[in-house]
């Protein structure tokens, strides 16, 4: 078995080169479906045996995509336009794509007309999510997705393999939980680089090949007596945590991630599949569910969620990371920061980018905080 050190390494060897892990598994004979943030139905994929991979950009200069997307768009779908279009998902037969927001909305019709050679298989996620309509509506639209799959790869999704690929989705949850839970018994390994090379990496695997990492880590760190961390505790926010740059500063200033509420890792995890006798229905009820800027809510539960995971993790700070241009992200952090503030919760923004940056005003705001706290 291999050493924790060297596990880890291998998840973020993967997070940061998921082109080579593509090319893997295309060269190994599977089929790959492409997936746009932040909620597709992988489940119906990994039922196939189709291998579903995560589609968050590069950090890369844009330029074959600002024919399709003006400069304000969101980076990420800006990135993941100008690697479509430069060929760098080549083998993917197709891309599933949630218009969550008016990017995602122009994407599926960009990438349709742009990127020839790939499905594009859009879907509705509904936006009121109380009514029982809205399960009946996002059934029917999953059944669509099953269905170009079904058409696209030539593969048949059976009712009882949807139902062992949720149990696997859901261990695989409970064991990204659980290892959040450790990272911060063990602050001195699991630092904000290795923790986010642990959570992106699920992007770009089976989630049964990273649920058998996952459990070797676990294991391996429960072993370990817990280590005292004197530094500060953060909790992050937003739709991702990167660049790796980004999470050193935060390094370089003894800073720690103790939890996160980011759309690219703990969001995906903290609402399991419910049970229930129908795959397909178990996962349009786990839409319901989950909390999210993309997803209307009548009340704002982000400000409680944050509270809590500073509570619980005695977290000195919320750093919100800022996803340039996204307008779902910038309406809510008016509300949520401000009633933070208000609770005596420090609260920092910083912009998230996915064009090459220095974060030199990262760091300077960074520096600021820590000689706050």
């Amino acid at each position: 078995m291999a050493s924790l050190q060297e596990n880890l390494q291998r998840l973020q060897e993967i997070a940061a080169n998921p082109k080579a892990q593509l090319d893997r598994y295309l060269k190994s004979g599977r089929q790959v479906v492409g997936c746009f943030p932040i909620y597709t139905p992988e489940v119906l994929a990994d039922a196939a045996d189709l291998v579903p991979m995560g589609m968050w950009g590069a950090q890369t200069e844009f330029s074959l995509a600002k024919k399709y997307l003006v400069p304000f768009a969101c980076p990420i779908m800006q990135s993941c336009m100008e690697l479509a279009l430069g060929g760098k998902y080549a083998g993917v037969k197709a891309v599933m794509i949630p218009p969550m927001c008016d990017t995602l909305r122009c994407i599926t019709q960009d990438f349709k007309f742009g990127v020839k050679d790939i499905v594009s298989i859009p879907f509705t996620l509904p936006q009121n999510r109380r009514i029982t309509a809205a399960i009946q509506y996002l059934t029917e639209e999953y059944g669509h997705v099953k269905e170009r799959l079904e058409e696209i790869y030539e593969v048949e999704i059976r009712e009882e393999a949807i139902a062992k690929s949720i149990e696997c989705y859901n261990q695989h949850s409970r064991a990204m939980r659980r290892f959040s839970e450790l990272a911060n018994r063990h602050l001195d390994i699991i630092t904000p680089t290795v923790r986010h090379g642990v959570f992106k990496s699920a992007w770009f695997m089976t989630k049964a090949e990273h649920l058998a990492y996952l459990r070797q880590i676990i294991g391996q760190l429960e072993s370990l007596p817990d280590y005292e961390f004197t530094g500060k505790r953060v909790i992050l926010t937003g739709i991702t945590g990167e660049p790796d740059s980004f999470l050193k500063i935060l390094e370089d200033h003894n800073m720690a991630v103790v939890g996160d509420d980011l759309a690219q890792e703990m969001r995906q995890y903290r609402t399991e599949i419910p049970e229930g006798d129908n795959g397909i229905v178990r996962l349009a009820k786990q839409w319901m569910e989950r909390i999210d800027p993309m997803a209307h809510e009548d009340e704002l539960r982000r400000v409680e969620l944050l509270h809590g995971l500073c509570r619980e993790n005695a977290a000195d700070a919320v750093i919100v990371c800022l996803m340039k241009f996204c307008d779902p992200e910038e309406y809510e952090y008016v509300a949520y920061s401000q009633e933070l503030k208000d609770a005596g919760i420090t609260v920092l923004s910083v912009d998230i980018d996915q064009q090459p940056n220095s974060y030199d005003q990262a760091r300077t705001r960074i520096e600021t905080l820590a000689e706050m706290l």
